[in-house]
């Protein structure tokens, strides 16, 4: 997941794998102050996915790989009530226009590039998961610094808004990485993944261990999330009215173990990417 040597990151899981607490269905909030009364628009007859290995649906196929059928965004298996089959269902005119430009191991550098293929594809409906990796770094100081972090997804968000100017963008809130942390300290096999690999060593190094210098660094990534998730969120309104963020449910969403794989512990499985697209999913496409 990031460009430090494996391809996992991304955070999340993503999500991880969220299980939510009556979470599950929510609305995302538009990125005005209130929500929009409008009445409900055409749903979208394309999409695309941009983003980093959650949204590949990366290890969700129980192989160290990434697996876009089963992506929450984009995914078109039927084990997966993704994004695109939920529009399918009232819009056959969506049926082989969906198109995942995610990329294990993405940072947010990466978001411009998959914009322009985006626009290329002339996809209707866009979303953006990224900034796992900027955090997944080899060391709290190379975690991607909150000013670059925006400036990135500024100039991605910029090509969308240029490229597609009516297309509708979702913008989903990075995974709480900690909880993750929280929740799989005490798990024998989590804690043996984590130590013998290279999965996101900012937040899981040294994953048992209770020294402050370990637990100071751990805070440190998961305040740097929060830091990401407030430039998310601040860009998404800049961007104007076709976009919208998630409301921070993403991250907010109390998962468990139970939605993650069970290779690398850290991105969603099948279930943990059902969760994710039901958490952000928009439902009425009225903005």
């Amino acid at each position: 997941m990031f460009r430090r040597r494996h391809l996992v990151a991304l955070a999340l899981l993503a999500v991880f794998a969220l299980a939510c607490e009556g979470a599950g269905g929510a609305t995302p909030e538009p990125s005005g102050d209130t929500p929009t009364s409008r009445p409900a628009a055409a749903l979208p007859s394309s999409m695309a996915a941009l983003g980093d290995s959650i949204t590949a649906g990366f290890g969700s196929c129980l192989a160290f790989v990434a697996c876009s059928r089963n992506s929450w965004s984009t995914g078109t298996s039927s084990a997966v009530d993704s994004h695109y089959r939920r529009i399918l269902e009232d819009n056959p005119k969506i049926k082989g226009e969906a198109h995942n430009f995610a990329e294990p191991g993405a940072e947010a550098d990466a978001l411009a590039g998959q914009a322009d293929r985006a626009v290329e594809v002339k996809a209707q409906y866009v979303t953006v998961l990224i900034g796992a990796n900027d955090a997944c770094a080899a060391s709290v100081r190379n975690m991607t610094s909150a000013a670059q972090f925006r400036k990135e997804v500024d100039r991605g968000l910029a090509r969308l808004k240029k490229g597609l100017p009516k297309a509708r963008v979702l913008v989903v809130s990075v995974p709480d990485l900690y909880r993750l942390w929280e929740l799989g300290r005490d798990d024998e096999q989590a804690v043996r993944v984590w130590s013998q690999s290279d999965i996101c060593p900012s937040m899981l190094a040294n994953p048992a261990s209770t020294a402050r210098a370990d637990q100071e660094r751990r805070e440190q990534v998961r305040d740097r999330i929060d830091a990401y998730n407030e430039q998310l969120r601040k860009a998404c309104r800049a961007y104007g009215k076709r976009c919208r963020w998630d409301g921070g449910r993403a991250h907010e969403v109390r998962f468990s173990l139970d939605l993650v794989n069970r290779i690398d512990y850290f991105h969603p499985n099948v279930e943990g990417q059902n969760e994710l697209a039901d958490v952000v999913f928009p439902g009425r496409f009225n903005w």
